[in-house]
């Protein structure tokens, strides 16, 4: 009985523990990088751009860019945050007209698209539907 309450106990968890960490987007920190690394694997750059005190970044992570669909939608992207304050960084960019600013770019960091302020799931599926009729990717 103590084996199958401990073995109950391990797999819920494991379970929790798994729901936990699911929903999380590794982020480049190195932009440059992030454009290397798109040229040579043929990819498009996602680039999140937020603020020291963005409430707004805050939400459209957690909420927007945490959901399992979207998640599953940029698979196929590489992902950078970069903030605002960080002039080395987004010197790279086109302006920044508000946090959070998400920007789709080609290697050659043509935009694709661009995205500011917070979108729900939805809206946001919206703006990945547009970058993917410009450049169909491979997933």
């Amino acid at each position: 009985m103590h084996k199958l309450l401990r073995g109950i106990f391990l797999l819920v968890g494991l379970l929790f523990s798994t729901t936990l960490f699911a929903g999380e987007i590794v982020w480049q920190k190195d932009i440059t990088a992030a454009f290397e690394k798109a040229q040579k694997e043929n990819k498009v750059v996602m680039v999140m751009v937020g603020g020291e005190h963005c409430k707004w970044c805050e939400k459209m992570k957690h909420r927007t860019l945490s959901d399992d669909s979207v998640l599953e939608r940029l698979e196929p992207y590489i992902m950078v945050k970069v903030m605002r304050e960080d002039a080395e960084a987004v010197k790279y960019l086109p302006a920044i007209n508000g946090v959070p600013t998400i920007f789709f770019l080609k290697a050659d960091k043509k935009v694709l698209e661009t995205v500011v302020g917070y979108y729900n799931i939805v809206d946001f599926a919206g703006f990945i539907d547009s970058v993917e009729k410009k450049v169909p990717l491979k997933k």
